[in-house]
């Protein structure tokens, strides 16, 4: 076929033709059936095969081939018969709608209602296809985008751009991966981040694109960063020993003022498992059930109390309230501790009873001996040999300043009346 202008016309019909010599090395080919050599070299060697069988449906020179599930009308050879060792042949798609990119472009059909944007355009700024994400950016859809040019939407400064993009991509031949900004319909500044790639559509190299618009995104992390950034200035300056801790238990961050409490350096404090910086106490137990109900989200917030101990071994009774990050269904990740009211550091001392606990509240609460006695139903003499003994405990030589250690030591609960211990489940439980 010499005919420059046939060949053009073909090569936008659901047409594909061929010539071979003897051995069926190809010698040319071409036509608008196939988007690929690859899918056309795999056609020619099914045709072979078809002249390899004993009968053709359709008569000698001519039949119906199936092919990735498309039906030709094949003739071979053509009429014209042999020139100079040269076969023709010729395969017409049987009721195949006009080509077009959206049915030839493989990649179009995956996209067409993918949610990244992607759109094709020759090397002219038209566009030969576009999807519907695509289309959507500019509030239409896209059969209104193919046929129209980058100018027809968007302004001078970014069709320019955008034309350069093109150009970049068809002179180098290769994918380029970029970010782009972009006006979105509300008026406000988008940004999309995706590829350009050569492509051959209707026998010509042009320019495909696939981008996902990543706007919302970008902001979500600003906000974010902004979130951790007002987080971390709240650790640092509102004076609260605060630290982070993971499902395990152990410290992540931790604000300086948490690090004071402890006598810790600050790189001695993070990493360490938190159970070490508490005393052991018979609370513990009822704290571990706290942390796995928090851990598991059965409850989200959880207050309570529990005696830390420094690097020097000295302890002291902290109020610490406890919150789980995040909403989601499964294991909680992380879990913030705050420290907001803690005893003196002093040294440890043997555990009180239950006894001796409501005998300094009630003493707190300015009951006489004999008042505690008949609230208790002890002798007067049991009640004098326990404050005898609190005082031995305590290091307090009288009654105010018996009352006054057992506050700053953390035994009684600094903001409850009437006095209770600090250990108590409920408010108005007095152990």
């Amino acid at each position: 076929m010499d005919d420059s202008s046939l060949k053009a016309l073909l090569e936008h019909l659901p047409v594909f033709w061929w010539e071979v010599d003897d051995l069926w090395q190809v010698l040319e080919r071409g036509g608008g059936a196939f988007a690929d050599t690859d899918t056309a070299q795999r056609f020619l060697d099914r045709m072979r095969q078809e002249l390899a069988a004993p009968a053709k449906p359709l008569g000698e020179d001519r039949w119906q081939a199936r092919f990735d599930g498309r039906t030709f009308d094949v003739s071979w050879p053509l009429a014209e018969g042999e020139v100079h060792r040269r076969r023709r042949g010729l395969a017409v798609e049987v009721d195949a709608r006009a080509v077009s990119p959206r049915r030839s472009a493989a990649f179009a059909e995956l996209v067409d209602l993918a949610p990244a944007a992607a759109f094709i355009r020759d090397c002219d700024g038209r566009y030969l296809w576009a999807n519907h994400a695509y289309a959507h950016l500019y509030g239409t859809t896209p059969e209104h985008v193919v046929g129209k040019r980058i100018e027809d939407f968007d302004t001078p400064a970014d069709a320019d751009q955008f034309r350069a993009l093109d150009q970049e991509i068809l002179t180098r031949g290769t994918a380029v991966r970029h970010t782009l900004g972009y006006r979105r319909q509300d008026g406000s500044a988008g940004r999309a981040v995706g590829h350009r790639f050569p492509v051959r559509e209707s026998g010509q190299t042009c320019v495909a694109g696939i981008y996902v618009d990543v706007t919302d995104q970008l902001r979500a992390t600003v906000q974010r960063q902004e979130a951790e950034e007002n987080l971390r200035a709240l650790r640092d300056h509102s004076g609260l020993p605060c630290a982070l801790l993971s499902a395990n238990g152990r410290v992540i961050e931790a604000s300086a003022a948490a690090a004071e409490v402890f006598r810790l350096n600050m790189s001695d404090l993070v990493g360490r498992r938190a159970h070490t910086l508490l005393a052991p106490e018979p609370g513990l137990d009822r704290l571990h059930r706290r942390w796995n109900g928090l851990i598991a989200r059965r409850v989200r917030r959880v207050e309570t109390s529990a005696v830390l101990v420094d690097s020097r071994g000295l302890q002291r009774r902290a109020q610490l309230h406890l919150t789980t990050i995040g909403h989601s269904a499964g294991r909680a990740r992380h879990v913030w501790v705050v420290v907001t009211h803690q005893s003196l550091a002093h040294e440890a001392h043997p555990a009180l009873t239950a006894a001796q606990i409501r005998i300094l509240s009630l003493l707190a609460e300015g009951s006489s001996n004999g008042d505690i006695a008949t609230s208790l139903k002890l002798s007067r003499q049991t009640v004098d040999y326990h404050l005898s003994r609190l005082r031995e405990l305590l290091g307090a030589a009288t009654r105010p300043a018996l009352v006054a250690r057992a506050y700053v030591l953390g035994i009684l609960a600094p903001r409850a009346w009437p006095p209770r211990s600090a250990t108590a489940a409920h408010p108005l439980s007095s152990v």
